[in-house]
């Protein structure tokens, strides 16, 4: 079974990948694309070289170029589709374009299991009439609804030196990039590599305990030491553990922030 992930963060791509290869060796990776554009030339090409197309298509909704829903207005798309996303509000629109499932991220082994088990069990069936497939929008909506109630992360597994780590979320002081790759600082300034986008982190996270002051920072109510303004309408903050850069709050996150830090 050959598939195509289309995704713009480098991180999710081997993060998929990995859970793949620990789930399955039936599944082989034949293209990775991260964009609209690059999508709809790879499909070209692909078809062009007489090849078929992926039996599935692993498809992030916002891409460096747009939301990927726009591939499906420039080309044909043969392959069944499982969506991941970060974003709720997706899901029908998602589920009318050949998709068998939604995945929000960051993506987890058993809920993409159960997506693969999902594929298995459609192929051995007929096609299902349209109104089957509404029904069955309709029902995932609903359980997405029911299911509003989120589980924040307990603890993330890092790396150190050849030893693995489980650091509870309680020990984190902020998390942070650094030349695209994402890392967290502990309350005892203890530095680790994570494997995840703060994108897909910030998902993850309790807002109660923990809030994104910027595109680079995530933090929590105990690292702030100093609060002062600072050009631009935005807030400089000192932490404590110091962190090597300037921490900013920006501009339209400042009012959150000061409610934020006031419960």
């Amino acid at each position: 079974m050959n598939a195509l992930i289309v995704e713009d963060e480098a991180l999710s791509v081997r993060r998929l990948k990995k859970i793949i290869n620990e789930i399955t060796s039936e599944i082989h990776v034949i293209g990775v694309t991260d964009s609209i554009e690059d999508t709809v030339d790879w499909l070209a090409t692909n078809r062009a070289n007489q090849h078929a197309d992926p039996d599935l298509i692993f498809l992030d909704i916002e891409l460096s170029d747009g939301q990927s829903f726009e591939i499906f207005n420039r080309t044909e798309v043969k392959s069944t589709v499982i969506f991941t996303t970060s974003y709720d509000e997706y899901a029908l629109q998602a589920f009318k374009v050949n998709s068998i499932d939604y995945l929000l991220k960051p993506v987890h082994r058993d809920d993409l299991q159960r997506s693969l088990n999902k594929y298995e069990t459609l192929k051995a069936k007929p096609a299902q009439p349209a109104q089957d497939s509404l029904s069955g929008i309709k029902k995932l909506l609903e359980d997405l609804k029911l299911n509003a109630t989120p589980e924040y992360r307990e603890r993330f597994l890092v790396k150190q030196n050849q030893k693995l780590l489980s650091i509870e979320v309680g020990e984190v002081a902020y998390f942070f990039t650094d030349e695209r790759y994402s890392f967290f600082t502990t309350h005892t300034n203890q530095k680790f590599l994570v494997d995840y986008t703060l994108d897909e982190i910030a998902e993850t996270l309790d807002p109660a305990r923990f809030f994104r002051i910027n595109r680079g920072m995530i933090l929590t109510h105990k690292t702030v030491e100093k609060m002062e303004p600072y050009f631009g309408n935005r807030l400089a903050l000192t932490l404590r553990p110091a962190h090597g850069k300037q921490a900013l709050v920006s501009r339209e996150k400042v009012a959150d922030f000061k409610n934020w830090m006031g419960k």
